[in-house]
């Protein structure tokens, strides 16, 4: 067996003893990144093989899978050790965030083996989000590239402060110093802003193992340690039991009617039997009574450990409030600042909404500004409309209900949050929280006697947005029409929203990039929230091509008083049919972003109604929707406002 573990080289064997030096050894987190091809899973698979951390069987199977996937010659691939997906052997290239262990005499280590390529940068940042120090990798025959930079600049945001600069490769070009001074040179010019506290430079041979755990003769004029020797003794941050209590509730524990306790784990800061404690949303009081868990009651908990605390009163916690210490409270606020990298291919636009997720809770949430845009060439401050692939913002950000939080800087676990897309599912993109924003302190939500369910009650029908979506000449705002004056007919209480009519007024100033759709359709659903509060029955003609937007409005109403309804009209019927003469003049370029043509229609996933218009006339159509209306209120599902439609 080629492991030689400290164990082994103890002369008592003394498992026990061996055990309690590993658990008293720092540990220290730290990731590679850089760009593809840099060497960073060959920078890894040689820490573990000079470290003595691969066994002979291992070794033999690296051996073997050398010959088959590597790009080494017939020398060890050591990258292979890291690359443990078939498709990242196949390519040559890391894919996902690969984790491995490793200890030396003096410290224990877990490092993060990350992705180069730009489509994996969300991955990159998962892999910083838990790092004490990032070891940049550079090829020294590409220099400083675009995503060196970018990578840094997530670092940075990340709050990792501690740098090496690994300028690997050097073998490449003969081991040459004027090479390694001009990156170094290049590369503190550019990180200067960053706030890293210290860039280690080390001219580096991962392959060949030159300054990686040994010193290299070939480098004689490099006087700094090797890669293993500042790893093992950088100094690590303090640890975050000193930080002020914070404990995010995962859960309500009740396994009976005699107990009630709250689990989750310290995210920072310690708790003890007897310490006041505050629920951070509420501000509401009491002091922990037990500290519960699996083995028994602790008379304290620290930083990392999960349990569960029983409190003297009985007070309203659920999963997404946090109890904290009483002198050190947390933000709790629904508009904030924050510094986003966005991940996802279809590109962030202000006003779309999204879910926001913390550490245990969530909210619906909108960007409400992208303040800048942060050029990750020279760190500059640009203005943006929309923000890209792995661009990264500084932006404003408004929830649905309020969220507790500290600053990032003072916090990375409960000054970080996650938006994710409310129809695909996909993380789009990652933040760190700069500050609150606060509301004027002028502005308050007034409360009113008489609500919608009055106002409808008063008019004898039931309050509803009937949401027409569908392309443009697929028959929408001749539906809606008619189904206006069959119900105007009929003596209810109603109001068309037509695309083109707001378009002169209310949303005059809008064009028709996506960004732009997206507060169109913000705009016309906040309009209809406030008509159907009136009472009113609200119809609204809109194309309102994207998914996210359709279920913004939905999620804006009370349940059931959002109907969709799909006017299914084939692209070339609505071609053939061309009304307005958009379509011709769209084909020959003469206007852009029209739906359809150069931009995209997400149709109805479930719509509460399907109007497939193929050979039915526009009455037709108006019927399906009165005999689903008048099917709804005969089952019985209408609100407590006095009937039906």
């Amino acid at each position: 067996m080629r492991n030689n573990t400290a164990l082994a080289a103890r002369p008592d064997n003394d498992i026990g003893a061996w055990l309690e030096e590993q658990e008293n050894k720092s540990l220290l987190r730290f990731l590679t990144c850089g760009s593809v091809d840099d060497g960073k899973s060959t920078l890894i698979g040689r820490l573990l093989y000079d470290t003595k951390l691969i066994f002979e069987d291992q070794l033999a199977a690296l051996e073997r899978d050398s010959r088959k996937h590597g790009t080494t010659g017939e020398d060890i691939d050591f990258a292979l050790l890291v690359d443990g997906l078939e498709a990242e052997r196949e390519q040559g290239i890391t894919i996902d965030v690969a984790y491995r262990f490793f200890a030396t005499a003096k410290r224990k280590f877990i490092v993060a083996d990350t992705p180069g390529h730009e489509q994996y940068t969300r991955n990159m940042a998962t892999g910083a989000s838990t790092a004490d120090v990032a070891v940049v990798l550079v090829d020294a025959r590409q220099g400083i590239l675009t995503q060196t930079r970018r990578h840094s600049i997530i670092a940075s945001l990340l709050g990792i402060r501690r740098i090496v600069l690994a300028i690997n490769k050097i073998d490449l070009v003969g081991f040459d110093q004027s090479v390694y001074a001009r990156i170094v040179e290049e590369y503190q010019s550019f990180a200067s802003n960053l706030g890293f506290t210290s860039i280690e430079a080390i001219p580096m041979s991962a392959r060949y193992g030159d300054n990686v755990t040994s010193r290299s003769d070939n480098t004689d004029w490099y006087r700094g340690p090797t890669l293993l020797e500042f790893l093992e003794n950088v100094p690590l941050e303090e640890g975050r039991d000193s930080e002020p209590l914070r404990f995010p509730i995962q859960y309500v524990n009740r396994p009976n009617l005699d107990f009630r306790g709250f689990a989750g784990t310290v995210s920072s800061g310690s708790v003890a039997q007897g310490d006041a404690v505050v629920v951070a949303k509420s501000g509401r009081q009491s002091k922990v009574r037990r500290i519960v868990t699996q083995d028994g009651d602790l008379p304290m908990a620290v930083a990392g450990q999960a349990v569960t605390l029983v409190l003297e009163d009985e007070i309203e916690v659920s999963r997404g409030n946090m109890l904290v210490a009483p002198t050190s409270r947390p933000h709790v606020a629904d508009k904030f600042a924050a510094q986003l990298v966005w991940f996802d291919e279809q590109a962030l636009n202000p006003g779309r909404s999204y879910i926001l997720r913390t550490e245990t809770d969530q909210s619906p949430a909108t960007v409400t500004e992208l303040r800048y845009r942060i050029n990750v060439n020279d760190f500059a401050q640009e203005e943006a409309a929309t923000l890209a692939m792995n661009e990264v913002a500084l932006v404003n950000v408004s929830t649905q209900s309020p969220i507790v939080f500290d600053s990032f800087a003072e916090n990375r676990e409960t000054g970080s949050f996650i938006l994710i897309d409310r129809i695909t599912n996909a993380t789009v993109g990652a933040a760190m929280i700069v500050n609150p924003l606060r509301q004027a302190a002028n502005i308050h939500w007034q409360a009113l006697e008489v609500d919608g369910k009055a106002r409808a009650r008063q008019k004898h029908q039931r309050a509803s947005v009937i949401w027409l979506t569908g392309l443009s000449g697929s028959g929408k705002s001749t539906i809606a029409g008619l189904l206006d004056k069959k119900l105007h007919l009929a003596g209810r209480h109603t109001y068309v929203l037509d695309g083109d009519n707001v378009r002169h007024g209310l949303n005059r100033d809008l064009g028709f990039t996506e960004t732009d759709r997206v507060e169109n359709i913000r705009r016309v659903a906040e309009v209809a929230k406030l008509m159907a509060d009136a009472g009113l029955i609200v119809i609204v003609s809109f194309i309102s091509p994207f998914r996210s937007e359709r279920q913004m409005a939905r999620e804006l109403l009370p349940e059931g008083q959002f109907i969709e309804v799909f006017v299914d009209t084939s692209l070339e019927e609505c071609a053939r049919r061309d009304p307005k003469g958009l379509y011709k003049r769209a084909l020959a370029g003469e206007i852009s972003n029209f739906t359809g043509i150069d931009s995209p229609y997400e149709p109805p996933v479930a719509p509460e109604i399907h109007l497939e218009t193929a050979g039915k006339s526009p009455e037709e159509m108006v019927e399906a929707v009165e005999r689903w209306l008048a099917d709804r209120d005969a089952a019985g599902q209408e609100y407590d406002d006095g009937g039906g439609i």
